[in-house]
């Protein structure tokens, strides 16, 4: 199988299928509060555009290099970016927007950064809160045993991990440089927000739930996120 068969094939199933069925949870950010779109209205003009010629250049100081990503294959509103915030969530706290393919992370009262996002396809949108509980750099990936079951022809593509047959950590992993995990009602809810092998489809419909970001994204947000990092995912 070709690495992007791999990684945009049968790993639209992997990379996001890591992804169970969570039970929405609710919150009073998600009613009422924020309302989801476009332009939600918690989150107003940009403060600070990076240089993202700098920002999304290849990292050749991690234990495996990351690739460039050129960033004029995405919308630029899905480019990091410092922003206005409105809302009533504290500081630390992180909003993923599905409906605009955006995440926020708060950085105090009144300022947010902003990401693009690749979200879960129809069928696979889910609400609620979560909680990090587990954070790893170039995380190994482990299919889900039904993920194996509907495409047996993966098998011959995984190896052993400490966790099980998977994809080690690594340029290959579909969890791409990063990863954290999102823990709610006493128990992993099976969805990551993590890194990709195929950032051009940041800001697309794309996962079984997970959210993915871009490898300069994950690495940018990854430091800043405490465990027990409060996650609001609306609606």
């Amino acid at each position: 199988m070709s690495r992007r068969g791999f990684c945009a094939g049968s790993v639209v199933a992997m990379t996001s299928a890591l992804a169970g069925c969570a039970s929405d949870m609710q919150s009073p950010l998600l009613e009422n509060i924020f309302q989801s779109g476009p332009h939600p209205k918690w989150a107003g003009r940009t403060v600070d555009r990076p240089n993202y010629d700098a920002i999304y250049a290849g990292y050749t100081d991690e234990k495996y290099p990351i690739e460039a990503f050129d960033y004029h294959q995405v919308d630029s509103q899905f480019l990091r970016q410092v922003v206005e915030f409105k809302g009533i969530a504290a500081p630390g706290t992180i909003i993923v927007d599905p409906r605009s393919c955006h995440l926020y992370f708060v950085d105090s009262k009144d300022r947010a950064t902003r990401y693009g996002v690749g979200v879960g396809r129809e069928g696979f949108a889910w609400k609620g809160e979560a909680k990090i509980n587990m954070k790893h750099d170039w995380p190994d990936w482990v299919p889900p045993p039904e993920m194996v079951e509907r495409e047996p022809d993966i098998v011959s593509q995984l190896e052993k991990t400490h966790r099980g047959l998977g994809v080690k950590g690594g340029p290959r992993s579909p969890l791409g440089a990063r990863a954290m995990y999102l823990y709610g009602d006493g128990r992993d809810l099976g969805y990551r927000i993590h890194g990709t092998t195929e950032p051009e489809t940041i800001g697309t419909y794309v996962s079984s739930g997970c959210i993915r970001m871009c490898n300069q994204d994950i690495v940018n947000l990854y430091p800043r996120v405490a465990l027990g990092t409060r996650v609001v995912v609306l609606g």
